[in-house]
C-alpha cells in the first residue's frame, strides 16, 4: 500500500469514528441540562418549600430542580429568598451561597454572583438564571 493511500484511508475512517464520537460526546441531552425544563409544569411551578421546617435561618439554602433558592433575610415575603440557577455559567459545576459575603459563588474557578445572578467576578460571563420567587402563608413556590 502506497503512503499516500494508507494516509487516505486513515483519515477516512478517523473522520467517521470522529464524526459519530462528537454526536454522542457533543450532543445536548436533557437528562446531562442542569437547568430545569419550564414546560414541565402547566403553571411553570417548579417546587414549593415548607417554610415552617425548611430555610428557617438567613443563609440557609435548598437545591432542587436545577435551582438553588436562599434566605437572604428574616420574615417570611418574597424579598426574604432569592432563586437562581445552580450551575455556574462558567463550566456548570455547582455553585453555593455565601452568607458572609452575601453572594454566590463556584467552588470550581471562583466565579461569584450577586443574589439576582449578575456576575460579580469572573471567570463567568454571563449571568445565573434567577427565578420567581412567592409566598403564600408558609409555602414558598419557585417558578420560572
Amino acid at each position: 500500500m502506497e503512503r499516500k493511500e494508507f494516509l487516505s484511508k486513515l483519515g477516512i475512517g478517523f473522520a467517521a469514528v470522529c464524526v459519530g464520537c462528537g454526536v454522542a460526546a457533543c450532543g445536548s441531552s436533557k437528562s446531562n441540562d442542569p437547568t430545569p425544563d419550564d414546560n414541565n409544569n402547566n403553571n411553570g411551578d417548579l417546587f414549593t418549600v415548607n417554610l415552617a421546617n425548611e430555610l428557617t435561618t438567613v443563609g440557609q439554602s435548598k437545591v432542587s430542580n436545577g435551582v438553588i433558592v436562599v434566605r437572604t433575610a428574616a420574615g417570611n415575603s418574597a424579598s426574604s429568598f432569592t432563586a437562581v440557577q445552580v450551575a455556574c455559567t462558567h463550566q456548570g459545576t455547582s455553585i453555593n451561597y455565601n452568607n458572609a459575603q452575601g453572594r454566590f459563588i463556584c467552588p470550581n474557578h471562583g466565579s461569584q454572583f450577586s443574589t439576582s445572578g449578575a456576575v460579580l467576578v469572573g471567570p463567568a460571563t454571563a449571568a445565573l438564571k434567577e427565578y420567581k420567587v412567592a409566598v403564600n402563608g408558609s409555602t414558598l413556590t419557585i417558578s420560572a
